[in-house]
């Protein structure tokens, strides 16, 4: 009997121990995982963006002004054509560099934004989306030029 109990205490303090650590892991990843996207000027200044990708970035915005000026709820349209030009974006991408690291710091997050307008469920979480897909451009124009 006394050996079950010392087992089942042994294992609680092990199984405690193990929850404290995958927590603390956990949120050590997403503070390293925050720190490392936040996107840095290049000396005080706007990074500079190849000419071929630019078209796409600004095609992309001009889709989002359009659709919020039409007030159209048609958000899977939406998402289809953000994600053709952001193919195409990708596509063009030929730079190199810090530069590209760091358009890439803002690339990723925008590209979770799209996949998750592409699955929304309803019109508010789209609108909701949409709104953040307008910040990530506002974010683009702050670093990049």
């Amino acid at each position: 009997m006394k050996i079950t109990i010392l087992l089942i205490i042994s294992s609680f303090i092990l199984f405690s121990c193990n929850q404290t650590s995958e927590k603390t892991t956990q949120k050590e990843e997403h503070q390293h995982h925050a720190d490392s996207e936040n996107i840095e000027l290049d000396n005080g200044e706007k990074w500079f963006v190849n000419d071929e990708m630019k078209p796409f970035v600004l095609e992309s915005e001009n889709i989002v002004k359009s659709y919020t000026a039409l007030n159209s709820s048609d958000y899977e349209n939406l998402a289809a054509q953000l994600k053709e030009q952001n193919a195409g974006l990708i596509k063009s991408c030929t730079m190199k560099g810090k530069s590209h690291d760091e358009l890439h710091k803002w690339l990723h997050p925008y590209i979770d934004l799209l996949n998750k307008l592409s699955k929304a469920e309803t019109k508010e979480e789209a609108e909701h989306l949409i709104a953040e897909i307008n910040e990530s451009f506002q974010t683009y124009h702050t670093y990049f030029q």
